[in-house]
């Protein structure tokens, strides 16, 4: 099938934008192929699930049905973490619910010197996290394990900043659109009207984290005094917060308490 005639199909079942993205990266489609990419685009499947492919932070990312879609809002979390670093001193992360690799992954190709533990419950995601971690080079300085927010093994030291886009949507959230339907439900989900991930890592995150270290966690819209507080109340003090491209605030650091 001539590409400009599968781009018709295509920007007819999805819109010029898909379209245009799944024939810059085939530049060959079979009529059958065509279709079927359309039939998904009907059914609201998001390019990156069609393509397994999506950028984020200059970097480009395998994706399926297994993970969450890196998304431009965690952006945001990425670059509040490499703004505080102004040096070359060796660093260890955390990686609290990894997905694709995409936080950890981008911020050890920025940051000189560091390294990391990514960790995840679902062991597919872990195959998709290391997936990504070997495409980008990246196997040397970042481990993955299978572990949850409660208990991530034993390790031979703590670590100088944890990250975590952790799941953060109530169940039954009206707000979730029709792409969300595509996604893996224990990596959008909590208990608690969204906030149970965010108790569990107040809780835990102490035993791993250097006196000095910062945490770091995306947030979702509006949720920000629930987590605040659930942090203070579990000895952390709220360093700062960050907004997203669209002015919500997307993200909040905290350092432990010093009593």
């Amino acid at each position: 099938m001539e590409i400009n005639q599968a781009f018709t199909i295509l920007q007819t079942s999805g819109g010029i934008r898909a379209a245009r993205i799944i024939t810059d990266k085939y530049k060959k489609l079979s009529k059958l192929r065509t279709l079927y990419f359309a039939y998904l685009l009907r059914r609201g499947v998001p390019v990156a699930k069609i393509i397994h492919e999506k950028w984020f932070y200059g970097l480009k990312f395998y994706t399926n049905r297994h993970t969450l879609d890196p998304r431009p809002d965690t952006e945001t979390l990425v670059s509040a973490v490499i703004s505080d670093k102004t040096d070359d001193s060796p660093v260890r992360i955390l990686d609290l619910g990894t997905g694709t690799g995409c936080i950890i992954c981008a911020l050890v190709k920025n940051i000189a010197n560091s390294s990391g533990l990514a960790i995840d419950k679902s062991r597919s995601a872990l195959r998709i996290a290391r997936r990504n971690i070997k495409s980008l080079g990246l196997s040397k300085q970042i481990q993955t394990r299978h572990a949850s927010f409660e208990h991530i093994g034993k390790t031979h030291d703590q670590f100088d900043i944890i990250v975590s886009n952790p799941p953060y949507i109530a169940h039954n959230d009206p707000r979730v659109n029709d792409a969300a339907l595509h996604d893996p439900k224990m990596a959008l989900y909590a208990k608690n009207n969204g906030l149970a991930a965010y108790e569990s890592i107040a809780k835990n995150a102490h035993k791993w984290i250097k006196n000095d270290g910062k945490l770091y966690t995306e947030i979702g819209a509006d949720q920000g005094p629930d987590i605040k507080n659930i942090f203070i109340h579990n000895g952390w003090d709220l360093l700062r917060s960050e907004n997203d491209l669209t002015g919500i605030e997307r993200v909040l650091v905290f350092i432990r308490a010093h009593k």
